[in-house]
């Protein structure tokens, strides 16, 4: 009689493992559903948050950051625009630079935007040259006026960058811009150098 006791409990204690496993995919599929709003997003921060970031049913996962309430990665429906990004995050922070940014550019898996922080004091028209030279350009949201600073780059060159990126719907490498007529090798090494995905 032990032994067949032992063995009723190995099997009730298997089947209660099951239906838990059961019921927490259930509990789990049912929180990742959520409203039928295809744009739930994912938010995480550097901190070692993990999640499924691979796109299905024609989403795209993008990275915001910057001068935003929520930065953070974010899944949105294929199509969206930076405009629907921002959204996501919660909107601009106070003092961000919506003007050095192209917000109905649409999104391309991957992509980063960045919504640069206006400096104290500076003007409305843009970042000055002196400021430029103190870190990377977001590409996703480099204006004419950031590219024509990178040596190499003049307002024609940088404006053609800024109607591809626009035309292509974002970039998600630098790479991509080899694809620009008028950037040669030497153009291309500066522009790794200068500016960030």
């Amino acid at each position: 009689m032990p032994d067949l006791s032992r063995s009723q409990l190995a099997v009730y204690g298997a089947v209660a493992v099951a239906l838990l496993l059961v019921g927490a995919r259930a509990i789990r599929a049912e929180g990742n559903s959520g409203p039928s709003d295809s744009s739930a997003g994912l938010r995480g921060t550097a901190s070692g948050d993990s999640f499924n970031l691979s796109s299905t049913s024609g989403d795209i996962v993008v990275d915001v950051a910057g001068a935003v309430q929520r930065p953070g990665v974010y899944r949105l429906p294929a199509g969206a625009r930076v405009i629907d990004a921002l959204g996501r995050a919660g909107g601009p922070a106070a003092g961000a630079q919506l003007e050095s940014i192209n917000r109905a550019a649409q999104l391309t898996d991957g992509q980063q935007v960045v919504v640069p922080d206006r400096a104290p004091g500076a003007a409305a028209v843009g970042v000055g040259a002196a400021e430029a030279e103190e870190g990377p350009i977001s590409l996703g949201g480099a204006t004419v006026g950031q590219l024509d600073t990178i040596d190499g780059i003049g307002p024609v060159t940088a404006q053609k960058i800024v109607e591809f990126r626009d035309l292509h719907g974002g970039l998600a490498s630098v790479e991509q811009l080899d694809d620009v007529s008028g950037i040669g090798p030497a153009t291309m090494e500066s522009l790794r150098a200068r500016l960030q995905p």
